[in-house]
């Protein structure tokens, strides 16, 4: 075995008790050489890592830190490539923001935008793919205006809290967004 590494947690979380509880080890790995020899008889280079993620899980959700959360979700309506470039240009501009790959369904990709607790919900269908836009939909203020909103029939035609911007000012319009909700 050469070198090993581990990584601990450096804070306390709470247990279901409501007892402080200081995680062991949530990652570690290094290199493995004389293991797979010990079973094959064969000298092969070999690492390994291995992740904690019920105890990593455990800790983000104790801590509850809106700072986890994405401030914009990229829903991939129909070009996932597409919806991972534009959240690496919002990350790339220091702005958190995470792509939805489950279902394609529009509804399920707004509500997990919502359940994560985005600011914002970044759209670029076929439609807006050819006139080079992206639609931004603001997330609280389109809740709390739907409680406002008398009929349905309403509600879509104004498709209120939601606008088309230029695909080139994606950064800049949800930036110029962001700094409103401050």
């Amino acid at each position: 075995t050469g070198p090993v590494f581990e990584a601990q947690l450096q804070f306390a979380v709470q247990n279901d008790a409501g007892e402080e509880v200081v995680f062991g080890s949530v990652a570690g790995g290094g290199r493995y050489d004389d293991l797979v020899a010990r079973f094959t008889g064969q000298q092969v280079p070999a690492t390994g890592i291995s992740i904690g993620v019920s105890r990593l899980l455990s800790a983000l959700k104790d801590r509850n830190d809106a700072t986890l959360a994405p401030l914009v979700v990229v829903l991939a309506l129909d070009d996932v490539q597409s919806s991972f470039r534009m959240a690496g240009e919002l990350r790339a501009a220091g702005i958190r923001a995470e792509t939805y790959v489950g279902t394609k369904k529009f509804g399920d990709q707004l509500k997990y935008a919502d359940k994560r607790g985005a600011a914002i919900a970044v759209m670029e269908g076929s439609d807006e793919r050819a006139k080079g836009e992206v639609t931004l939909k603001d997330l609280a203020l389109g809740a709390e205006l739907a409680k406002s909103i008398e009929s349905r029939a309403d509600w879509v035609h104004n498709r209120p809290a939601q606008t088309a911007v230029k695909r080139s000012d994606l950064v800049a319009e949800i930036q110029k967004m962001l700094a409103r909700e401050k």
